[in-house]
């Protein structure tokens, strides 16, 4: 496929999306958004790809909505005398995320706003010691969405997440790294590499556990019953199980060399 405003990118088993409107710090607007979606869901839907990177080009890793956008969607608003709504009719990005193959955000420099949240039902975050991350919102007068303060709060706990969406203040990537908002912070020229090295080491691995891994962990995150989230396991367990994956892995164990999950595990998917 052709995009306007995004780059895939293909290493071994790893795709790469990247952001790509540089001059306005890839805010997130039309048609970046949808494009960003569609590429993911081709690797999604690629069995020679396991696991996806997520960055962006230039300085920023994503600055947010498109402000420019929200001040002609206001004088619209007044000129026909409606309220100005979020309207997606799409699959919410949450959702999205949460089916997706594993995503690792490789955060090469201002995430605000809305350029941060969509980081938050991502798998893994890694940042550039560059980055600047902000949950700007109460700032442009509005509030976080798409879920992160039920997910910023599970990520850095209660008190760090009020801190960052009631102040808006902006941070460097070593306090991202200290709270836990990003898993790992790299020098500017290795942070891609190192975001595909981690999606490598993932995507080597079968692709229904960790699609089962995902759901698994999602399905028990507001679970407060521990005899549900184990019965929960031990289904998926027993799945596992039962697929070609695990006798291919016992067999290379017991052969003394590295399981090959995508091509010697007969008849399966990936």
């Amino acid at each position: 496929m052709s995009y306007e405003q995004v780059l895939p990118e293909e290493r071994g088993r790893v795709g790469i999306v990247t952001l790509n409107n540089p001059d306005k710090l890839n805010a997130l607007g039309e048609p970046m958004d949808t494009e960003m979606r569609e590429a993911i869901e081709v690797y999604n839907q690629d069995p020679a790809i396991g696991a996806i990177v997520l960055t962006g080009a230039g300085r920023g890793f994503c600055a947010g909505a498109n402000i420019q956008g929200w001040d002609r969607g206001i004088q619209r608003a007044e000129e026909d005398g409606d309220q100005m709504r979020i309207r997606d009719r799409r699959e919410n990005w949450v959702s999205f995320v949460q089916r997706s193959k594993p995503i690792i955000c490789a955060i090469n420099g201002v995430s605000i706003g809305a350029g941060l949240t969509i980081t938050l039902p991502c798998d893994i975050r890694y940042a550039s010691d560059r980055a600047r991350l902000s949950m700007r919102f109460v700032r442009v007068g509005v509030l976080p969405e798409l879920a992160s303060s039920r997910l910023l709060v599970n990520i850095v706990g209660l008190g760090q997440a009020l801190e960052l969406m009631l102040s808006g203040r902006i941070i460097a990537a070593e306090e991202a790294g200290r709270i836990g908002l990003v898993n790992r912070v790299l020098p500017a020229d290795e942070l891609l590499d190192s975001a595909v090295e981690t999606a490598a080491e993932i995507a080597f691995n079968p692709a229904d556990s960790l699609a089962a891994i995902k759901r698994e962990t999602w399905a028990n995150l507001t679970e407060t019953s521990i005899e549900a989230i184990m019965k929960r396991e031990v289904v998926e367990f027993n799945d596992a199980m039962r697929r070609p994956y695990f006798k291919e892995a016992v067999r290379a164990f017991i052969e003394k060399r590295q399981p090959d999950f995508h091509k010697s595990a007969v008849g399966q998917s990936n």
